[in-house]
């Protein structure tokens, strides 16, 4: 604001893009040489801010915090303003080591600890979108649970009250969508066949779940035992 008072609206107006005149904050930070706040014309493209700090072999650059967009280097030149790479400023930077799915992972846990409650999209939304995801890094999905991910993610996004739920599965989205080889690099077949089918009886042998550990805590708030087949999860 001083510069603009020294130098007067049309000397920053100047600045930018045809569509978003001046210049913008960015707050970078991740794998890069040089972290920090920096201010740059709108119009600059990614490429250029990621050159100066120090982050040209970056994998994968979150824009706009985890309720963002997790870009790759196809869109690395893409113009950061309003009309094209828009963002509240947050940078966050992933070098080629680092594993993308553990990154959405943590943004979702985020999510699950950030949800109030309120609505049900947003509430077990994000816990399904958390164990997606954990299944996938677990090597345990085929090409239809991928799918079902996708289609999940969806309906939160769609479905929330608010924003939190309405942003929260923007990394699973972006990222199916960028990088599709860290999840096809991830699924599984048998004979050429759905593992969904073929593999469903011996994963859930795999799983230890106590039915009624889970759903325990509800029962106590709703005041009444829950309803159920016991023994589902050995039979289901």
């Amino acid at each position: 604001m001083p510069r603009i008072l020294d130098r007067g609206a049309g000397w920053f107006a100047r600045m930018g893009s045809s569509g978003s005149s001046g210049t913008k904050l960015l707050s970078v930070s991740g794998d890069c040489r040089s972290p920090g706040v920096y201010e740059v014309e709108f119009g600059t493209t990614l490429a250029a801010v990621l050159k100066l700090v120090g982050a040209e072999d970056a994998r994968a650059v979150q824009m706009g915090g985890p309720s963002g967009q997790m870009l790759g280097a196809a869109d690395f030149g893409r113009q950061i303003c309003y009309d094209d790479l828009a963002t509240g400023g947050a940078v966050m930077v992933f070098g080629p080591k680092r594993d993308l799915l553990e990154v959405v992972h943590a943004f979702l846990e985020f999510f699950v600890d950030e949800s109030c409650g309120y609505c049900t999209p947003c509430r077990v939304g994000n816990v399904l979108l958390k164990q997606g995801i954990e299944n996938v890094m677990a090597g345990r999905v085929g090409q239809a649970e991928l799918a079902q991910l996708r289609e999940l993610a969806i309906t939160v996004k769609s479905a929330s009250r608010c924003g939190l739920g309405q942003t929260s599965p923007n990394p699973v989205l972006s990222t199916l969508e960028g990088f599709a080889e860290i999840y096809q690099t991830q699924t599984i077949t048998v004979d050429g066949m759905n593992p969904t089918f073929d593999m469903a009886d011996a994963l859930l042998r795999a799983v230890d779940f106590d039915l009624e550990a889970a759903v325990a805590g509800a029962a106590a708030i709703a005041g009444h035992a829950s309803v159920h087949t016991p023994g589902l999860q050995e039979t289901a």
